[in-house]
């Protein structure tokens, strides 16, 4: 084994330093295999329920009418989240578009968006007009409004009861950190604030930006009273197979609403052809809650990898995890860069690229991405990726398998490694490298 990892680049103080912690997280280890177990048996069920087969994998073009294949994966999405309905299609292009359709869908002229978790993810700044942009909801005449979370992380439920107004229309809750070191909340935390939001006035459309959280638990913000969740088919659900598309989950007239925006106003979700990729999507979600596993596993070794050297971590190395992602501070740009350049070189695809900061759309600073991935973009595989400004903290998520998690941690440390910004325990050390 320390030949194979020697061959990959990866010396013996890394290899060993690594080990040393792998052996106190055995018991998390077999707490996440036994969620993904019970997570795997309700996808089955779910499947089973909606009488999935063969005859559903067949590709559809033109108008898509009468698509068995995509209508019984939604079906399946729906029995899975327990919702009444769902929409699961390739012509959702991202997480963000998803977010995007669903907010359009259910806003109108003179409504009010009211995020309780502070501000959204970049690219949603766009989308909602809080950085002008062509077709943001302020165009239309949708307002905004945020309530920021306290500063242990929690909900600010006396903010939030000041800030819903007769025109408050939908709450917006971000389950998973974003480009922020905050925590990531729990399906139990976002239900007691959808019973907050619906006491006030059940009229209120609660939606959750469900983003890296899915399967993570073994219940949904759906479970708990979210009327929308929404997230992409290349994070999660998609179990590293989906090349496209994104979900929203949810009650009838909401995710009617947003199919009229995603299509057409007459057309809904009669339309859409699947093009082919069904085999993949249900494919995928079949094999979710296993790929969310080996996530898991890769984003608390990662804590607890960096945690002893000394950085300020997110989640720390002991808390419970509600997403597949991990943030580790380093309070200096080279070190988001080098880790990134750790996890590229991980890949098992275009290993041999070095990824670089640059102004990606959607973002308000020089942004850098590690990402040798089958799908571009997505981070259920092997990913890294921060922006570069304070507190310079880079966001590691995803792995298909523990095994290519595992070697990804391991490079990323030993790059910083080889250049001095790290220095590991004399008593794990065994030589020290030649310069």
């Amino acid at each position: 084994m320390e030949n194979i990892y020697e061959e990959l680049g990866v010396s013996r103080p890394v290899l060993e330093f690594a080990d040393e912690i792998l052996k106190g997280l055995e018991e998390r280890f077999r707490q996440i295999d036994e969620t993904a177990e019970y997570n795997q048996l309700k996808v089955i069920k779910a499947m089973q329920e909606a009488r999935v087969s063969a005859e559903c994998f067949q590709a559809t073009s033109g108008y898509g009418y009468n698509d068995l294949g995509r209508d019984t994966l939604e079906q399946v999405y729906a029995l899975t989240f327990h919702t009444e309905a769902a929409l699961v299609r390739p012509q959702i292009t991202c997480g963000t578009h998803a977010l995007a359709v669903a907010l359009s869908g259910n806003l109108r002229p003179g409504d009010e968006l009211l995020s309780i978790t502070g501000k959204p993810y970049d690219t949603l700044e766009e989308v909602i007009g809080i950085r002008p942009s062509c077709g943001s909801l302020a165009e239309y005449g949708v307002s905004y409004a945020q309530v920021d979370l306290l500063e242990d992380g929690s909900f600010d439920y006396e903010a939030i009861r000041a800030a819903i107004r007769p025109n408050t229309r939908l709450v917006e809750i971000q389950r998973s950190k974003g480009y922020q070191t905050r925590p990531t909340l729990s399906a139990k935390q976002i239900g007691e604030a959808i019973a907050f939001v619906k006491k006030i006035n059940p009229q209120i459309i609660c939606m959750v930006d469900n983003c890296y959280g899915e399967f993570v638990e073994r219940i949904e913000p759906s479970d708990l009273g979210a009327d929308m969740v929404v997230g992409s088919l290349i994070k999660n659900p998609g179990g590293g197979l989906a090349p496209i598309g994104g979900y929203i989950a949810g009650t009838k007239e909401c995710v009617e609403r947003c199919a009229y925006r995603l299509t057409s106003p007459g057309l809904g979700k009669e339309v859409g052809a699947s093009l082919g990729v069904m085999q993949s999507f249900y494919q995928g979600l079949f094999l979710a809650p296993t790929v969310t596993a080996a996530a898991l596993k890769g984003a608390i070794f990662a804590a607890n990898v960096y945690e002893k050297l000394g950085f300020h971590v997110v989640p720390n190395a002991t808390e419970e995890r509600y997403d597949i992602i991990q943030a580790v501070e380093f309070g200096f740009p080279e070190g988001v860069i080098s880790f990134c350049e750790g996890i590229q070189a991980a890949a098992p695809v275009d290993s041999y690229v070095t990824p670089e900061p640059w102004a990606m759309p959607g973002y308000d600073s020089d942004v850098i991405m590690a990402a040798g991935a089958f799908v571009q973009g997505s981070s259920i595989e092997l990913s890294a990726d921060g922006p570069i400004k304070p507190p310079y903290a880079v966001y590691f998520q995803g792995g298909l398998t523990w095994p290519h998690a595992k070697l990804g941690i391991l490079k990323s440390l030993q790059r910083l490694y080889e250049r001095g910004y790290v220095k590991l325990p004399d008593a794990i050390l065994i030589y020290e490298p030649e310069g």
